[in-house]
């Protein structure tokens, strides 16, 4: 009877240690995970914030263009006048 306690016991034990090690592993999995994501948002932001940057560059561009051929045009048309 001794033994009997003794064994189930021991299965017990057994089974929450493996129970531990498994939460612990999946602890460590999801921490991992984390930090992935977060690096992963933080690269995904730094490349959102370069593409609005080129974007706006772009456009600022676009508009000096316009500026200048609408400048250029309007010389033309004084020089034109008598």
């Amino acid at each position: 009877m001794e033994s009997e306690k003794t064994d189930k016991q021991s299965r017990k034990e057994a089974g929450l240690t493996r129970e531990r090690a498994i939460e612990e592993a999946q602890k460590v999995a999801e921490a991992k995970r984390a930090d992935k994501r977060m690096a992963e948002e933080a690269e995904q932001l730094a490349k959102e914030q370069a593409r609005k940057e080129a974007w706006l560059t772009r456009e600022k561009d676009i508009e000096e263009d316009r500026r200048a051929r609408k400048a250029r045009e309007s010389e033309k048309l004084e020089k034109g006048k008598p």
